[in-house]
């Protein structure tokens, strides 16, 4: 738990935690990152993680490996690469997530993400999951603030997207967010010419409001009618309350 005068948000920690790491230079996203957390059941409070590098590589804020993990009002900040939910259930609660490349990614966990706001610093794609199979992973955004980071130096007005499949089987819904002009008109993108991955990818938004939710988006995106198949208790399991800290919902 780091110091504030207000849990509620991250905007008032005064406690951060900063280093300068690539994945080149230690040898995997994972050993790159300036927190890693390798355990079940874990809570951060009103912390701010920072990965210093920049450009040029991978390079992790927050690795966090396990289940039952719980970010209340924390900020992570890095450029690509900076949050790996890798595995387990995860929440993230009125979070502040930062970066340009892939910079919320994993391959095997149930994340949802409730009142975060998300900040890009550059051009990129948000959101990069991996599964090795249908249903093996799920990324949910929910209720939470797609803009503009103050640190960016030029426009990213239609340069930023919501996504890209690591895998063919990414699976990931924005559901009631409100989304910046940043927001390409496509919405989503393919992983590479050489690999797009989008064969079998379930992309989805559900009632997003804002200047980036307008466009014709990409064929392999699609336009939820509910949003059932990803409200917190789909995500994270029945018994998701008995760990998530209900003043973060």
């Amino acid at each position: 738990m780091g110091a504030t005068s207000n849990t509620a948000t991250y905007t008032s920690n005064t406690v951060t935690i900063s280093f300068s790491s690539s994945a080149a230079a230690a040898g995997s996203d994972d050993a790159s990152g300036t927190l890693r957390v390798h355990k079940d059941n874990f809570a951060l409070y009103n912390v701010n993680v920072k990965n210093t590098f920049g450009q040029g590589s991978q390079a992790l804020a927050l690795s966090a490996y396990g289940t039952n993990h719980g970010y209340y009002a924390s900020a992570f900040y890095g450029y690509q690469d900076t949050v790996l939910a890798e595995q387990g259930n995860q929440y993230y609660g009125f979070c502040y997530i930062e970066g340009a490349v892939d910079f919320i990614f994993g391959q095997h966990a149930f994340a949802f993400f409730q009142k975060n706001t998300i900040a890009s610093v550059g051009p990129g794609t948000i959101t990069a999951d991996g599964p090795a199979f249908k249903g093996d992973g799920l990324f949910v955004i929910n209720e939470s603030t797609i803009e503009q980071s103050a640190a960016a130096t030029t426009s990213l007005t239609g340069k930023v997207f919501l996504g890209r499949p690591w895998t063919e089987f990414a699976t990931v819904a924005f559901t009631s967010c409100s989304l910046s002009s940043i927001i390409n008109s496509a919405g989503w993108e393919i992983w590479s010419s050489a690999t797009p991955n989008t064969g079998d990818v379930t992309f989805a938004e559900f009632e997003n409001t804002g200047a980036g939710a307008a466009g014709t988006r990409a064929s392999f995106a699609t336009k939820a009618s509910s949003n059932s198949a990803y409200n917190v208790g789909v995500v994270l399991g029945f018994n998701w309350a008995t760990w998530v800290d209900q003043s973060y919902v």
